[in-house]
């Protein structure tokens, strides 16, 4: 299919220019949506001529321009990463993972609001962020009626269209054309008191409209593009990832021994990155048939599993694939069209759902503490990494919430197991799995001492064991409340030795 044709609707061909002409229609000092969940479906090429434009603008000395950015989630370097380059952000929103952009959050230069995924949608209708001013979508095409083919994440696309006085459409032909009926776009979110039950009981279930609906009189932009989305490259999984999924992989056998679990598991959702890709290698592996997952993003491992019959069906928002996976995804897609589903992320990391389905939920850390509490966005308290994504909206209600962390990091330098987190994300109420190389605490049903001896002896890094068994003794014979024992003087020591000294 050609570029031209992918633009079906006579009245919007009307409104196509370059993307320097789109930027020019961005004033400074505006809320605008971006399309964008983890590095898919985000926009190529209006972003890097807004931010040219900036780049002429200061060096002409001429009054800072900076907008408010508000995406999905992580975007690319086209986005955040050259925006943020020129100053050009004034706050960002819900997510990011771009170095950049992170830098500049954490220099003071970019105001950053750390927000659950699945609430961003609500925060924006019930104007808790202010007014959305223009939106610009990437979409894989136009359709006759004006109706838009999504691409290759929805994200909150639908929220930013409806929300938007204005529109700049990117329509990219690189995007396979073969997208088009993959996406289940529901339009019966309300607000309280108006809400009603979302009628989900399956993965495989769909409940919307294959296409976005978009005015056509709020479009003043069309741009035309032809380019990849970023694609993270697939690393093979080490020793360490090996051995967090056996531990994991090992732990559903006992569930399903014990009838806790069934032998199809329950729907998967996992964070991106090498230790969940271990997992999905194992599971593949394994003696499992016909699993589902219901996440927010399908990388390279859950393709695998679709083509081999270990998945039977895949819910997300979007892709995070690796050069490989978009090439056996492009090669294949009349297989993976049938299998895959990409809703809006307030319905892909709703908690109704998540509860409802019993969503095994898989995510990542940056540290826990000796009672469970996880700090999975801030590094060493103060500095931000990426943000809270969608872990909490799973964690809190999944069926079962596993966090996997290396022991160590740094070289050893870093102990992921502390006494007390240095930022709390996810509170011990919310943890139920605790996982390293080291071992697995399962923390279902234990006190606050219990969890002690489980996570200290089953995750920590022997280095760092018998000092993290001596805090705990000695904060347990303190007399401050033998409850949940700490010693406030220590407590967050360790990571001040790592800021002094270099090591924990």
């Amino acid at each position: 299919m050609s570029s031209e044709s992918r633009i079906r609707c006579a009245a919007l061909r009307d409104r196509v220019m370059s993307a320097e002409a789109a930027a020019e229609l961005i004033p400074a000092g505006i809320n605008v949506g971006m399309s964008g969940f983890t590095g898919a479906g985000y926009p190529k090429a209006v972003p890097g001529a807004l931010a040219e434009r900036i780049r002429k603008l200061n060096a002409a000395g001429e009054p800072p321009f900076r907008i408010s950015v508000w995406t999905g989630a992580s975007t690319a370097p086209e986005l955040d990463g050259v925006l943020a380059e020129v100053d050009g952000i004034e706050m960002r929103l819900p997510f990011q993972s771009d170095p950049i952009c992170r830098d500049r959050i954490n220099t003071g230069k970019m105001d950053y609001v750390d927000i659950h995924l699945s609430e961003v949608s609500q925060y924006a209708w019930s104007g808790f962020l202010g007014k959305m001013d223009l939106a610009v979508i990437e979409v894989a095409g136009i359709r006759e009626d004006g109706s838009l083919i999504p691409s290759s994440s929805v994200g909150n696309n639908k929220t930013w269209i409806e929300q938007a006085d204005k529109i700049i459409l990117e329509v990219n032909s690189k995007q396979n054309a073969k997208l088009e009926g993959m996406h289940d776009v529901y339009y019966g979110t309300a607000l309280p008191p108006n809400r009603k039950p979302i009628m989900i009981t399956d993965p495989a279930d769909r409940i919307g409209e294959p296409y976005l609906a978009c005015p056509m009189d709020k479009v003043i932009a069309v741009v035309e593009t032809s380019a990849p989305d970023r694609n993270t490259p697939f690393k093979a999984p080490d020793e360490t990832s090996r051995k967090i999924a056996e531990h994991i992989l090992n732990f559903f056998h006992r569930e399903i021994e014990l009838g806790r679990l069934p032998k199809e598991l329950l729907p998967i959702q996992s964070g991106v990155g090498n230790i969940p890709n271990a997992v999905l290698e194992g599971l593949d592996a394994g003696p499992f048939k016909n699993l589902t997952a219901f996440t927010e993003v399908i990388q390279d491992g859950m393709l695998k599993m679709l083509k081999s019959g270990t998945l039977a069906t895949a819910s997300a928002t979007a892709f995070s694939l690796s050069p490989e996976g978009i090439a056996e995804f492009d090669n294949n897609i009349d297989l993976y069209r049938d299998k895959i589903i990409l809703r809006q992320q307030d319905i892909s990391n709703h908690p109704e759902l998540a509860r409802r389905l019993g969503v095994i939920a898989m995510n990542g850390l940056i540290e826990a503490d000796i009672y469970g509490n996880i700090n999975s966005t801030h590094v060493m308290g103060t500095r931000m990494m990426n943000g809270i994504g969608g872990s909490g909206d799973f964690a809190r209600n999944g069926y079962l919430s596993i966090f996997v962390s290396p022991s160590t990091a740094k070289d050893g330098a870093i102990s992921a197991i502390v006494p007390m987190v240095s930022h709390v994300d996810h509170t011990e109420h919310d943890v139920k799995i605790v996982v390293t190389e080291q071992g697995l605490a399962d923390l279902r049903g234990l006190s606050p001492r219990q969890r002690a001896h489980e996570i200290i002896n089953n995750c920590a890094h022997p280095d760092f064991r018998p000092a993290l068994m001596d805090y705990y003794e000695r904060a347990l014979h303190s007399g401050r409340g033998m409850h949940t024992p700490h010693l406030l003087e220590e407590a967050l020591s360790w990571h001040v030795r790592y800021e002094t000294q270099g090591q924990m």
